[in-house]
């Protein structure tokens, strides 16, 4: 599958986002090179995301749920074992953002615990 060219001016919006984020673990003491269940998520239609979900495996990510809110907008959620360091954010964000293009399906997001080693 080939992957889409993403704008550069989106990836820099998300990418400005995930800084706040990347920060904010920081702050509560994570090790960026930790591996860890790192989650996506995207919200669309019944048929976008059921095209998404059949090819998430492929994509190299794992189904978590579906889940719809109040107002009947259904979201899906994907994850994989990754770090949170910056070029490893970066690398996913893109490819969420090209995910995004090629399922016309709405990139919500990302999301992690942080880890600091300690068990």
């Amino acid at each position: 599958m080939t992957l889409p060219e993403v704008s550069p001016a989106r990836l820099e919006e998300e990418w400005a986002a995930d800084k706040d984020v990347l920060a904010s673990l920081r702050e509560n003491g994570d090790r960026p090179e930790i591996v860890r269940a790192v989650d996506v998520s995207f919200r669309g239609t019944e048929p976008a995301l059921d095209r998404l979900e059949e090819d998430a495996e492929e994509l190299g990510f794992e189904v978590i749920e579906r889940e719809e809110d109040e107002e009947g907008e259904i979201s899906l959620f994907l994850g994989r074992e990754q770090t949170s360091d910056d070029d490893a954010i970066r690398a996913l964000t893109l490819k969420c953002l090209q995910i995004e293009l090629i399922y016309d399906v709405e990139y919500d997001g990302w999301g992690c615990t942080a880890e600091d080693g300690a068990e």
